[in-house]
C-alpha cells in the first residue's frame, strides 16, 4: 500500500533551482517517487511512497523558508503509481499564462466541501469546471459548465469570449486539488468580478469528506498519477490509461477496434502519423521485454 500526497503552496522562492538538489536526494533516499515542480511562485506535483517516507519528504518541504503553512491531501494506491521521482524547474507551478496573477495578492472565497452543496444549487450561482476537457469527461459535478479547454492556458481566452453570460450571477470554480482555482478565481478577481468562490481542497478533499449519498458528483475523478481515476472516498477508479495520449479509458474501451495498447485509441487514433504508431509500438515493445526480464521500464 503506498501513501499519495497531493500538494502545492504559494510561495516566493528567490532560488528554485537551490532547492532542487537536495529535494531530490530526500525523496529518492525516502523511495519517495512521483514530480515535484518548483517555480519562482512555489511547489507543486503529487509523490507516493511508505509512511514514513511520505512524511520524511513533507517535514523537509516544511522547513524550507515560506513552506511551514504547508497543505497537502493524502489518499491511497493498491500499487506505485509512479514510476520514478523527477524534481523539475518550471516557469509556472499551473500554467496559466498570465504574468498579472497572483494568488498570493487575493483568490476568491473559499467553501468547504460541506458547505459546496448549498451554493452551488443556488439558482444565481454559475458553477465552472477549471480542468482540461478529457478531465470533465470522466466526472464533474451536477451541472457545472465545462469551458472544453484542452490546456488551463486557455482558459482566459474562454473567459474573455465568455465572460457575457455570467451577468449578475456568483461564480462557483472547483478543479482536482485547487491549485488551479488559486489562479483562475484571481483572474476573475482582476477582472472585475466580484463574487468568485472556489471548493477548497478541490474535487478530492470533497470526494474524502462527502458522502455518496448527498454528493452531487457525478462519475470519476480523474488523477495524474498510475490509478488514473478516483472516486467516492478516494477509492481507485476502474479507468485505464492509453500511454499513447494519455487520455482516460474505460475498460470497455480497450475493446474497441481503434484500441492498440500504448499506440492508439479512439480518442487519438486520427491524431497520429503512422510513424509516430511505429515508435510508440517500438516502445510497447521495449516495455514487454523490460517486463520478461522483471525490470520496469520507464515508459511502462
Amino acid at each position: 500500500m503506498q501513501i499519495v500526497a497531493a500538494l502545492y503552496h504559494f510561495t516566493r522562492i528567490p532560488d528554485p533551482a537551490a532547492l532542487r538538489g537536495p529535494l531530490a536526494e530526500v525523496c529518492c533516499t525516502q523511495g519517495v517517487t512521483g514530480t515535484l515542480l518548483l517555480a519562482p511562485e512555489g511547489i507543486n506535483g503529487t509523490i507516493a511512497g511508505s509512511r514514513a517516507g511520505i512524511d520524511t519528504v513533507l517535514t523537509h518541504i516544511r522547513a524550507l523558508p515560506g513552506f511551514a503553512d504547508l497543505e497537502w491531501k493524502e489518499s491511497t494506491a493498491s500499487a506505485p503509481p509512479f514510476n520514478r521521482m523527477k524534481v523539475r524547474l518550471k516557469r509556472e507551478i499551473v500554467t496559466m499564462g498570465q504574468p498579472q496573477v497572483d494568488p498570493q495578492a487575493g483568490t476568491g472565497h473559499y467553501v468547504s466541501p460541506a458547505d459546496w452543496n448549498a451554493l452551488i444549487s443556488a439558482p444565481d450561482v454559475a458553477v465552472i469546471d477549471t480542468r482540461n476537457d478529457y478531465e470533465v469527461a470522466i466526472g464533474t459535478f451536477s451541472g457545472a459548465i465545462d469551458p472544453d479547454t484542452r490546456s488551463f492556458g486557455e482558459f482566459p481566452a474562454w473567459w474573455q469570449a465568455n465572460k457575457h453570460r455570467f451577468h449578475n450571477k456568483r461564480i462557483a470554480m472547483f478543479c482536482t486539488g485547487g491549485i488551479r482555482c488559486e489562479k483562475s478565481t484571481n483572474y476573475l478577481l482582476g477582472e472585475g468580478v466580484e463574487d468568485v468562490f472556489h471548493l477548497k481542497g478541490g474535487i478530492l478533499k470533497y470526494l474524502e469528506e462527502v458522502p455518496a449519498e448527498t454528493s452531487l458528483w457525478q462519475g470519476d475523478c480523474f488523477v495524474f498519477d498510475g490509478r488514473v481515476s478516483v472516486g467516492h472516498g478516494l477509492t481507485e477508479g476502474p479507468h485505464l490509461l492509453c500511454h499513447a495520449c494519455r487520455r482516460p479509458l474505460l475498460p470497455e474501451d480497450t475493446k474497441r477496434p481503434e484500441y492498440e495498447a500504448g499506440v492508439a485509441c479512439h480518442h487519438c487514433t486520427d491524431e497520429t502519423s503512422d510513424a509516430d504508431k511505429a515508435r510508440f509500438r517500438e516502445r510497447q515493445k521495449q516495455i514487454a521485454l523490460a517486463q520478461a526480464r522483471g525490470d520496469r521500464h520507464l515508459g511502462g
